[in-house]
């Protein structure tokens, strides 16, 4: 350990409280992680991973601390003004995704863990506010906003994991694993379309999800 690594864990272990835990977690989870445990953490902030359960009542409140982290900063990139919603919601969507692969043992969490703290509040208000501004009202308004909100968790939680475990130096990120390799007698469909099918990457894919339920609000809204 370098002599700067070891001070700068030492003042985090000085000045031990929930954020510079979740800082470290956020540190932590950069590295490429597949997952996060307390003792690692512990490890990585210098201090016994008990310490943590001070801070954090249980794994669980750790992670929904750092996963409403990076939810914060994502809808904090967001730069289109109000009455461009759909590009909001693309700029949110993408961003979302973006961080969810830089922190992949964070976002991979994101369909199992309901945070309930600032970050989800206002993702939440975000969707709901854009699909206002399309004109969409009561059932029409919380629906389009559950689907966005469900797409962009899963299908940004999935890629993260996948890439988590990818080739590093990959420059694309294919929707199928390796080679489809079917029988044509048995999958004639799969066979006819195996080279579009190896074609499919998981990011245009995840934002044409997106251009699909805003096409759907953007109808909605016009009636």
């Amino acid at each position: 350990m370098t002599d700067s690594a070891a001070s700068a864990r030492s003042a985090r272990r000085a000045r031990l409280d929930a954020q510079t835990i979740v800082d470290a977690g956020l540190e932590l989870a950069g590295t490429g992680v597949p997952a996060i445990s307390v003792r690692e953490l512990g490890v990585h902030l210098g201090a016994d991973p008990t310490a943590i359960y001070r801070h954090f009542r249980s794994k669980d409140a750790l992670m929904s601390a750092l996963l409403d982290e990076i939810d914060l900063r994502a809808a904090a990139e967001v730069t289109a003004p109000r009455e461009q919603w759909q590009a909001r919601l693309r700029e949110l969507a993408a961003s979302t995704l973006k961080w969810y692969i830089a922190y992949p043992a964070i976002g991979a969490e994101a369909t199992v863990l309901t945070t309930h703290g600032d970050g989800e509040l206002t993702a939440v208000e975000f969707m709901l506010d854009a699909f206002t501004v399309a004109g969409l009202r009561d059932g029409d308004l919380v629906r389009h906003y559950a689907l966005m909100a469900s797409h962009i968790l899963s299908g940004a939680s999935g890629i993260a994991r996948a890439r988590s475990t990818a080739d590093a130096d990959a420059t694309s990120s294919p929707w199928f694993e390796g080679p489809l390799l079917a029988d044509p007698r048995k999958y004639p469909l799969v066979a006819q379309n195996v080279v579009a099918l190896a074609e499919l990457e998981d990011r245009d894919l995840f934002m044409a999800g997106v251009e699909t339920i805003i096409q759907s609000a953007e109808r909605v809204g016009a009636h």
